[in-house]
């Protein structure tokens, strides 16, 4: 008899998560790490997106990027991990990394394949579960990264504000994504699904595919605490002194400070970036400590 379909929790309204959408990757769980499988695109974009990040957080944070382990002592977030591709590269490269998704079949594969590898042991931590679960918990992070992700998620304002409310003032949050566009319709769509068959064919749902600027611009309507603070501070009471307070832990949103295209050559089946974000593109969004957000506000956006 077939295994039984896999289950999943009963997401509330305001839950990041599709079923539909994990019930794709649900099904392909144990293929992960195959380099010539379903997740042969991602084995092959790897390098590339890891390359940004690398570069990303060593400029966020003050690392030199040419050392062995610049991430070292950093605390990050993969959140939709899956099997762990990016999760185990940013743990070499010296980070704490954990990793969420919401199917326990990826989260199986990705703790499988860390264990034959004793350098990874206590970098890696993996667990089945959503972005919003760990909000609730009040989880934070250095640095908070969704790869390939938003294109699949329920609420788009709702996955945004949860990777802020997972981001450390100071921190940033790093996104990788499918630009919507007739060129990435005809290439991420109709060629790599229907007609080269490098991924399954419903994938992608171009529709959920996300511009640029819609990106940045829904990035800083769902983060921040403006409105919050706001709200708590204008009250007919004399509360000056909860003003002051508010002022004090005032965060601002979430803004675009790096964004790069991934392009992909198939003819040598690699990956390199550049300024041509027409189908695949990634972006660095930094998240300003306290006090900083006027300075963070006049801060020029920037290209890879």
């Amino acid at each position: 008899m077939p295994p039984p379909p896999p289950q999943f929790p009963p997401w509330r309204p305001t839950s990041t998560v599709s079923a539909e959408e994990a019930r794709k990757f649900a099904a392909l769980a144990n293929e992960w790490w195959d380099p010539k499988g379903p997740f042969a695109p991602l084995h092959d974009m790897n390098p590339v997106r890891c390359r940004f990040l690398r570069s990303a957080l060593c400029s966020a944070f003050g690392r030199d990027v040419r050392a062995p382990a610049p991430l070292a002592g950093l605390r990050l977030l993969d959140v939709g991990c899956g099997g762990g591709l990016l999760a185990e590269s940013l743990a070499r490269m010296g980070a704490h990394v954990t990793g969420i998704d919401v199917n326990e079949g990826g989260i199986a594969t990705a703790e499988a394949h860390a264990a034959l590898d004793a350098d990874l042991a206590g970098r890696l931590t993996y667990r089945t579960a959503a972005a919003e679960q760990l909000v609730a918990e009040g989880a934070s992070f250095d640095a908070v990264i969704a790869s390939e992700v938003i294109e699949h998620v329920a609420s788009l304002p709702a996955f945004c504000g949860a990777l802020d409310g997972l981001t450390r003032p100071g921190g940033g949050v790093a996104i990788s994504t499918l630009n919507r566009t007739p060129r990435s319709f005809a290439l991420a769509v109709v060629a790599a699904e229907y007609v080269l068959r490098w991924v399954p064919p419903g994938t992608h749902d171009w529709e959920r595919f996300i511009t640029p600027e819609e990106l940045a611009m829904q990035m800083e309507e769902s983060t921040g605490s403006q409105q919050q603070q706001h709200d708590s501070a204008s009250g007919d009471g004399g509360f000056a002194s909860t003003a002051a307070a508010a002022a004090a832990t005032l965060t601002g949103p979430l803004r675009m400070r790096l964004l790069a295209g991934m392009e992909f050559n198939p003819l040598a089946r690699s990956w390199s970036l550049g300024r041509n974000t027409a189908v695949n593109y990634i972006a660095w969004f930094d998240k300003p400590a306290a006090g900083q957000v006027a300075a963070a506000a006049a801060a020029p956006a920037g290209t890879y």
